[in-house]
């Protein structure tokens, strides 16, 4: 697309309590991703294929939520660096987090994602952008404890490793990801840059499916409906739902409403697929949660505002 109108007027901030309810909206929207991917690769849909119509669905939606075609014409390198890198980056975490669900249930990928503000909080201290307080060393403990917890020991290992190193690995690749984003988006409104990112992974994942021939497989009506819900409810609805409670709350308590969203997966999942909610995945999801919150508290602007990439 040629230059043009970057972005619309920022959008006026709701109440606080509407506000809060957007994020709980968003966080349940977000949440219930990975029930709609298990629910699809049981009846023989891929991974790449669902994600390449949830991705391609929902980018012209985004671009009407930022205020049409006009709204989001950008320079070309700056699109296309958002197109390359931007949809390569959201790729990589989303076929990462969704495929450690060949070894996990949906709430212990929930719980093992959502450390990923801890990695943020270490790779800032690493890299000398935020000095490492002893209330982030605690938060990283507590979240390594629980991770450890819901793994088990390695002689006895309560969950598959090949899914914890997905899963973990996800949330680390995305602690590196949102710096990254940032720099990308520069001025950019943040739907406006989120449109072009969407329409990157929708042309990667498009790409992945038809060169391996999974575009079509197993798509029948329910999975068109679990496609079409992946793409409405889990990305527009819970990103604008998300942009507008940040726009009242400010990202600290943003970030701490949004921890309802792992134990909204592991109930979810308990309910509609009948996964366990086993006493280490609480207790283990628990104490990241409590390290969470403890980073988020510190108020530290390395845990920018950005929605997960589920």
């Amino acid at each position: 697309m040629s230059a043009g109108p970057a972005a619309a007027a920022p959008p006026v901030a709701p109440p606080a309590r509407a506000a809060a309810g957007y994020i709980l909206l968003a966080a349940a929207a977000f949440g219930s991703l990975s029930i709609g991917v298990t629910l699809a690769t049981r009846a023989g849909v891929t991974l790449i294929g669902l994600m390449a119509w949830r991705y391609a669905l929902a980018a012209p939606l985004l671009v009407l939520a930022a205020g049409g075609p006009a709204r989001v014409r950008i320079a070309a390198p700056h699109a296309l660096a958002l197109l390359l890198l931007g949809g390569g980056g959201q790729t990589l975490v989303t076929f990462l987090s969704f495929s450690s669900l060949a070894w996990l249930n949906a709430g212990q990928l929930a719980f093992l994602f959502y450390t990923y503000p801890a990695w943020v909080a270490l790779f800032a201290a690493l890299s000398g952008a935020e000095a490492l307080t002893p209330v982030r060393v605690l938060a990283l403990g507590l979240a390594l404890a629980g991770i450890a917890t819901m793994v088990g020991t390695p002689w006895s290992a309560a969950l598959p490793l090949p899914g914890v190193w997905r899963a973990v690995g996800a949330a680390a690749i995305y602690a590196l990801y949102i710096p990254l984003l940032h720099r990308l988006r520069g001025p950019l409104d943040a739907a406006v840059a989120s449109a072009w990112v969407i329409a990157g992974a929708a042309l990667v994942f498009g790409g992945w499916a038809l060169a391996r021939g999974e575009l079509f497989t197993h798509m029948s009506p329910a999975m068109w409906g679990i496609a079409l819900a992946s793409a409405v409810v889990s990305t527009v609805v819970a990103f604008i739902a998300f942009l507008r409670g940040l726009a009242a709350l400010g990202a600290v308590r943003t970030a701490i409403l949004s921890t309802v969203e792992p134990f909204w997966t592991a109930l979810l999942a308990a309910l509609v697929l009948g996964q366990p909610l086993t006493g280490t995945t609480v207790g283990g999801g628990l104490v990241i949660i409590v390290a969470i919150v403890l980073l988020q508290r510190s108020a530290s602007p390395a845990l920018p505002d950005v929605p997960p990439p589920e």
